[in-house]
């Protein structure tokens, strides 16, 4: 093996002082749906649910084996590489710190102090993530500590490549895709460094949030470039701009091959894996399997690993899930109606609607004038189709409507 190669099963070697191998499992429902060999690598379910730890966890021993005397790491997150990184501080009864947002779940800091289990300080810091790193950076100056990146470093993408090596030795022979979320790149980096060292023959597909498709921007420009705005919701992968180094890793990539997965749908492939498969996945560690629909054309017959970043979900997030699932599946709606302000009309409206439709929201907004009043109303049904006639006879009854469902700006201030 090459040198790259040789150094990723070393490390793989030496996390086994840590934790065992993640489990790399035939999924029997996704590879009937898509007439595949479907395997998942179940990285939400590392110890700390996520594969953040392995770079952590690596790129620590190596400072350490190279500066013993370094006994104080720094980070900034407000997920899993601080958890992965509160883990690694445990073991080796270093001192931690770590920076995160204002703004960061209690679940989170919770989460993150539990795994340092007394090692970890957590300083709490920010509105937004890039006033948090750079509070991080000055601390870790002034006190001499080691800052540890959360993708943009060589051994932590060398810790991340374990994830190759441990597919290769369970499923026995090279997969025919492999299929990875990306947000600053790390796994990426370190998973296709190893296998097109050691399995030239597998292909890859690339999955990014559709509000954070950095890799993607960077590939079109040929180089790293810092996305203008992000959407957040896939925390785990919503990332501005790809690593540096990342990137010089990943730059051999057809920009065909990285996939855009919308944040709607992904809460789709979330409740699937929970109500089908009792997997519980967050939104980052959803994406690979969110995409196959897009693949299977080409995934037909062939054996497929999708790697399941993470697990680290918090279920007080769950209502906003579904409710963005339905948006997305077309079984729930948002509009404003012009309700007529005369005896009967709230009942004519309600007549129009059918025995699978359900108000989940009514709202008098205001009285708009004289004759009508505008109402915001929520509507839930079993089959998209039902709002094609629920609209046909509004339009027919002449109840003026509009559906606001997809637009940001009006739901972000009425929904």
């Amino acid at each position: 093996m090459s040198g790259f190669a040789t150094e990723a099963r070393l490390a793989t070697e030496k996390l086994r002082s840590l934790f065992p191998e993640t489990p790399l499992q035939r999924n029997d429902h996704l590879s009937q749906r898509f007439d595949a060999d479907v395997w998942l690598k179940r990285e939400d379910l590392s110890p700390v649910r996520s594969y953040k730890l392995r770079g952590a966890f690596i790129a620590m021993s190596r400072v350490r084996e190279t500066d013993p005397g370094q006994d104080h790491f720094v980070c900034a997150s407000a997920g899993n590489h601080a958890q992965g990184v509160a883990f690694a501080c445990r073991h080796f009864g270093v001192r931690g710190t770590i920076f995160m947002p204002v703004t960061t779940p209690q679940q989170k800091i919770d989460k993150t102090r539990m795994f340092g289990a007394g090692q970890v300080e957590i300083i709490l810091t920010g509105d937004y993530f890039d006033q948090t790193l750079a509070a991080s950076q000055e601390y870790c100056k002034r006190e001499g500590a080691c800052f540890l990146a959360p993708f943009d470093n060589a051994d932590v993408i060398l810790g991340q490549s374990s994830v190759a090596v441990e597919i290769m030795d369970q499923l026995g022979h090279a997969p025919d895709l492999v299929v990875l979320p990306v947000g600053g790149g790390g796994m990426a980096s370190g998973v296709t460094a190893y296998l097109r060292q050691t399995a030239s023959s597998v292909d890859f597909r690339f999955v990014e949030p559709m509000g954070g498709a950095s890799l993607l921007a960077a590939l079109k420009a040929g180089h790293p470039v810092k996305l203008a705005e992000i959407n957040s919701f896939v925390d785990g992968a919503a990332v501005a701009r790809v690593g540096e180094r990342n990137f010089q890793m990943l730059s051999w990539i057809d920009p065909s091959s990285v996939l855009l997965a919308p944040e709607d749908r992904i809460c789709i492939t979330m409740l699937d894996m929970l109500n089908v498969e009792g997997i519980v996945l967050e939104p980052a560690g959803a994406l690979s399997i969110d995409v196959l629909p897009q693949i299977a054309d080409d995934i037909r017959g062939r054996t497929v690993v999708c790697v399941t970043s993470g697990g680290n979900f918090d279920f007080e997030r769950l209502p906003e899930v579904k409710e963005r699932a339905q948006r997305y599946a077309g079984l729930k709606k948002y509009f404003i109606l012009r309700m007529p302000q005369r005896p009967g009309a709230l009942r004519d409206f309600l007549d129009m609607l059918g025995p699978d439709d359900d108000i989940a929201r009514f709202e008098y907004l205001k009285k708009s004038a004289r004759n009508f009043g505008s109402v915001l109303i929520g509507i839930e049904t079993k089959n998209p189709q039902n709002f094609i006639n629920l609209f046909a006879l509004l339009d027919a009854a002449n109840f003026p409507y509009r559906d606001i469902t997809a637009d940001p700006v009006l739901s972000e201030f009425l929904i």
